[in-house]
């Protein structure tokens, strides 16, 4: 495989999210994918990247039984829209959509990824934060986004690789890829640097 990942491990996608897959499958990155379904509730006293963090740790050990040998590794990331002080979920409706929208509209938010390598014999979780600034959104824009595209299974109700990112977005502090669900580079970074701990001298 490329960027140094050993060909002898066996990598497992615990993640239904499409645009995660295709991430890491541009990446070179060879994995199956299992998914479970887990509580994804949190304590009320985590805020920002603790939360991201405790989703991504809760859905790597909801998963352990996917590990059957000592090179298999798996992998999980939950991504969160933080902004004001709570989370922008994903929207579970045109309301709620609309709403999450004007939140973000003409405001700087944070999109927080956490990531958990999880192995027979060791748990890593990091988390990666980016700045995402949107301009003013007028109803007509938001209305023809949300028509248009249905971004329901998107934390904070949008894809920064669609319409309203396009035209909406004036700036990005950190990830690009991140803001998609998976910031890659730091993945496959802090991946090879599981291995190594991971593997038996």
């Amino acid at each position: 495989m490329p960027y140094g990942i050993p060909e002898n491990y066996h990598f497992i996608l615990a993640s239904r999210s499409p645009r995660r897959q295709m991430l890491l499958k541009e990446a070179g990155l060879r994995f199956d994918v299992a998914v479970k379904d887990y509580d994804e509730a949190w304590p009320g006293d985590l805020s920002g990247k603790e939360i991201a963090e405790y989703l991504s740790e809760r859905k790597a050990c909801n998963s352990k039984t996917e590990i059957i040998s000592d090179n298999d590794i798996i992998i999980t990331a939950d991504t969160i829209v933080w902004c004001s002080g709570r989370v922008l979920d994903k929207p579970s409706d045109y309301k709620n959509a609309f709403d999450i929208l004007k939140t973000i509209s003409g405001r700087t938010h944070e999109v927080i990824t956490g990531v958990s390598f999880l192995s027979a014999r060791n748990l890593h979780t990091f988390s990666e934060t980016t700045r995402v600034t949107f301009d003013k959104l007028t109803d007509e824009d938001i209305d023809y986004y949300i028509r248009n595209y249905e971004p329901f299974d998107k934390a904070g109700a949008y894809g920064i690789q669609e319409w309203i990112g396009i035209v909406g977005n004036t700036a990005i502090e950190g990830s690009y890829f991140n803001v998609m669900g998976l910031p890659v580079n730091r993945l496959l970074n802090e991946l090879r640097e599981f291995i190594k701990k991971n593997t038996i001298k």
